[in-house]
C-alpha cells in the first residue's frame, strides 16, 4: 500500500479561550503542510470568533467543531479525534492551543509514527525557566503512579499535551471504555492504551509556559479528578497485573508483543 494512503495524519487542537496564541499556533502547523482540526471547546465570543476567521481563511485545510458548552480537554481531544477517523486519516497529532510546544518538531513525530505506526508517540517534555516549579515537581507524582499502574517505565511524561495517536486503535479504546474528560484525559488514555499493548515511544520535545499566559487547570477539581483516575487505574492494575508483568518481561528480552498482549 502506497504510504500517503496507509499514513494520513491530521493536528487536532482543542481550544478554550486561547484567542491571543491559537492563530500562531495554526500558522506553525500549517506551515509543516498538515491540515487542522480545531475544536471550539465553549470559547467565549472573542475567542470563537478568532477560530471561525482561521477556517474561514483556509477551508480546504482547517475544519472547526463547536461544542455548545465547555465539555474540557478531554472531551474536545475525543471529539477531534472521531472526526478525524470518520474523514478517513489514519493518525491524529495532538497539540495543545496555548503555544507551550515546539510545532518545529512536529517533523520529528511524524517520522517516529510512520517507523512505527501502531505506537503512541508521545511528547518528553524539556523545559525551561519559564515553568513553575510547584507544576514541574507535581508532575512526578503523576509519573510515579504511571509507572506504577504500567507496572512499567515505558512512559516517561503522561502528561504532555504533544503526541500523535494511531487512531483505529485509539478509538477502540475511547468507545469502549469511560475516559476522563478534563485534565486527567491525556494520562488516563496513555495508560489505558499501554494495557491494551500498544508501544509508547517517548520523544524528547522543548516546552514554555504558556504564550498567552492562561491555564485552565482548575486546582481543586482537577486534582480530585486526577487522584480518582489514579485510583481507578490502581485497581485496573492489580486486575492486569500477570499480564503487564509478563509483557515487561517479554519486552526487556526484546520480544515484541502486539496490540491486546499478543505477539506480533
Amino acid at each position: 500500500m502506497n504510504a500517503s494512503v496507509a499514513h494520513r495524519t491530521v493536528v487536532v487542537i482543542p481550544v478554550f479561550d486561547h484567542e491571543h496564541a491559537i492563530g500562531a499556533v495554526v500558522a506553525a502547523v500549517r506551515s509543516h503542510g498538515l491540515p487542522c482540526i480545531l475544536v471550539d471547546d465553549g470559547c467565549s465570543p472573542g475567542c470563537a470568533a478568532v477560530l471561525r476567521q482561521l477556517a474561514a481563511a483556509d477551508p480546504q485545510a482547517i475544519t472547526l467543531l463547536v461544542h455548545p458548552h465547555n465539555q474540557g480537554k478531554g472531551g474536545a481531544v475525543m471529539t477531534g479525534l472521531r472526526h478525524a477517523a470518520a474523514a478517513g486519516y489514519t493518525h491524529a497529532l495532538q497539540i495543545d492551543a496555548d503555544g507551550q510546544h515546539d510545532s518545529a518538531d512536529i517533523p520529528r513525530f511524524l517520522a517516529a509514527s510512520q517507523a512505527a505506526p501502531q505506537a503512541v508517540i508521545n511528547g518528553r517534555p524539556v523545559y525551561d525557566e519559564s515553568v513553575p516549579k510547584g507544576r514541574l515537581y507535581a508532575r512526578y507524582l503523576t509519573h510515579v503512579w504511571v509507572w506504577i499502574n504500567t507496572l512499567s517505565l515505558e512512559i516517561v511524561d503522561s502528561m504532555c499535551g504533544f503526541r500523535l495517536y494511531p487512531l483505529a486503535p485509539t478509538l477502540q479504546l475511547i468507545d469502549r471504555t469511560t475516559i476522563g474528560r478534563r485534565m486527567d484525559f491525556d494520562t488516563e488514555i496513555l495508560v489505558r492504551l499501554y494495557w491494551r499493548g500498544l508501544r509508547v515511544h517517548n520523544l524528547a520535545t522543548r516546552v514554555r509556559y504558556p504564550a498567552d499566559g492562561v491555564s485552565h487547570f482548575q486546582v481543586w477539581l482537577d486534582n480530585v479528578l486526577i487522584s480518582r483516575m489514579h485510583a481507578r487505574l490502581f485497581l485496573g492494575m492489580l486486575l492486569r497485573a500477570p499480564l503487564l508483568l509478563g509483557r515487561s518481561c517479554w519486552r526487556r528480552l526484546g520480544v515484541g508483543v502486539g496490540v491486546g498482549g499478543r505477539k506480533p
